[in-house]
């Protein structure tokens, strides 16, 4: 590791001590319109090596990690059987409407949502608990976790970091699958 990444400048970090102690906290939440109940990006300091660095971390739920990786894979079929397939661009117009979608990008649409539908009834994916490190961050360490918990809070940031910090953090190797919580049953 080079002293050329921030997150690893001893200066940076007492400053971000500082503040998280003004604060009574041990993380500080990064202001991001992306923020929602189920994802934050915050910092925190911990220990990498024997030395202390600023982690920027991301806790998301399980719930919102598979959707991802049901979207991800809906989006990969699709790619398949639509060869022009580039993904599906919204765009307001001068009035901050939404453009109509091509007819084209309406049937890739429409397939997308079946496949995901079909993912989800088959459970053909599942995920686990997991943190996932990138040493090679451009700001100290970049931290990727997903937790089983309904939505992701404070207290919930609070619980994780400390046991992550405290090398306590026992990760639940069970594999689970949601179903989209809007798609009622009885409508398929």
């Amino acid at each position: 590791m080079t002293q050329t990444n921030p997150g690893f400048d001893p200066s940076q970090i007492e400053k971000l001590k500082e503040e998280l102690n003004s604060m009574g906290k041990q993380f500080k939440i990064i202001p991001d319109e992306e923020n929602t109940d189920e994802f934050v990006n915050f910092y925190f300091v911990g220990m990498y090596e024997g030395k202390e660095v600023i982690y920027d971390a991301a806790l998301y739920t399980l719930r919102l990690h598979h959707a991802s990786e049901v979207y991800e894979l809906a989006e990969h079929k699709a790619a398949k059987k639509f060869p022009n397939f580039k993904g599906i661009t919204y765009e307001e117009d001068e009035n901050g409407n939404m453009k109509s979608l091509t007819a084209e990008e309406e049937e890739i649409g429409w397939f997308i949502t079946e496949i995901i539908m079909e993912i989800e009834e088959e459970e053909t994916v599942k995920v686990q608990e997991f943190v996932d490190i990138d040493t090679h961050h451009d700001f100290g360490i970049g931290l990727d976790a997903g937790i089983n918990v309904e939505f992701v809070d404070e207290s919930t940031i609070a619980k994780f970091v400390k046991e992550f910090n405290d090398d306590t953090l026992a990760l639940d190797d069970t594999m689970y699958s949601f179903q989209s919580e809007d798609m009622d049953p009885e409508d398929l």
